[in-house]
């Protein structure tokens, strides 16, 4: 046997191993990015112990990925806040187009042939129109003991069923605990209505993209994700904190972000 014909040897079962390698694991497509963008070498993904962080390129568009192994049961809170972190991470500098729950496909080949390359110009199109752009999250939250002092003050059929709650033993009081609760998550509702409504037109006033989120807690007063220019996060948490102010001790605000574009875009999964 020639050395020639060693080296082709090697070379064949060094090809046969990478493939049983890869086809051990497959890839996790977090989002979209533009291309030309860098990858943080020290970023980490899902996964115990964490992945690293790659790209894959097809022309102007690429995916953020990562490495899982084959039969990985994916869907953990853990892998959940990894996903997030490392799209909010990208969306800080970059566009992305996120995937909410990610995308597992079967190869780097599978990422291009089913992602990107039938996806480009819509993917590029949708990157174009983030650059620049970052999503905020305003979330406002009543003081329950505030909030409940105001319908209690304004609501006579509340307050006759709490003074009347007051009086007798709970297993007594169980249907007029049921119809107090339901006036009060009544109550919530309408002024989170209105409140919402008040928060949504000083967005108007600003020019700034915007769409009402589904409350995550029973006394969630704002729940507004905004797409907004970088330099305009400014004037978005001037009015936070004005709105703040005009409901001290009633509403605690928060601005959250900046985070990929969940509310405004999204790559979207592979077809098929």
């Amino acid at each position: 046997m020639t050395a020639a014909q060693d080296a082709r040897d090697e070379r064949a079962e060094a090809g046969k191993a990478a493939d049983g390698a890869a086809a051990e694991t497959a890839v996790y497509v977090y989002g979209v990015v533009p291309s030309d963008v860098v990858i943080d070498p020290e970023a980490k993904g899902i996964g115990d112990p964490r992945t690293p962080v790659a790209l894959i390129a097809h022309r102007d568009v690429a995916a953020l990925v990562g490495e899982v192994p084959l039969g990985t049961r994916l869907g953990t809170p853990d892998d959940l806040v990894a996903h997030a972190e490392v799209l909010d991470g990208a969306a800080a500098e970059v566009p992305v187009l996120p995937l909410r729950f990610g995308a597992v496909m079967p190869d780097r080949s599978a990422v291009v042939e089913e992602l990107l390359a039938p996806h480009e110009q819509r993917f590029s199109d949708a990157l174009q129109a983030l650059e620049g752009r970052i999503q905020l999250v305003v979330k406002g939250r009543y003081v329950q003991e505030t909030v409940l002092r105001e319908i209690i003050g304004e609501l006579p059929e509340a307050r006759r069923l709490q003074e009347r709650i007051a009086r007798v033993p709970a297993e007594v009081s169980r249907d007029d605990r049921i119809a107090l609760g339901e006036l009060i998550a009544a109550s919530v509702e309408a002024r989170r209505a209105a409140d919402t409504r008040r928060f949504a037109q000083l967005l108007d006033g600003l020019g700034i993209a915007y769409t009402v989120r589904e409350p995550t807690h029973e006394f969630d007063a704002v729940h507004i994700a905004c797409l907004l220019k970088r330099e305009d996060e400014g004037r978005l948490l001037h009015e936070c904190a004005r709105f703040a102010r005009d409901n001290e001790h009633r509403i605690d605000m928060q601005l959250l972000g900046p985070m990929a574009a969940y509310d405004f875009v999204g790559a979207g999964p592979p077809e098929g």
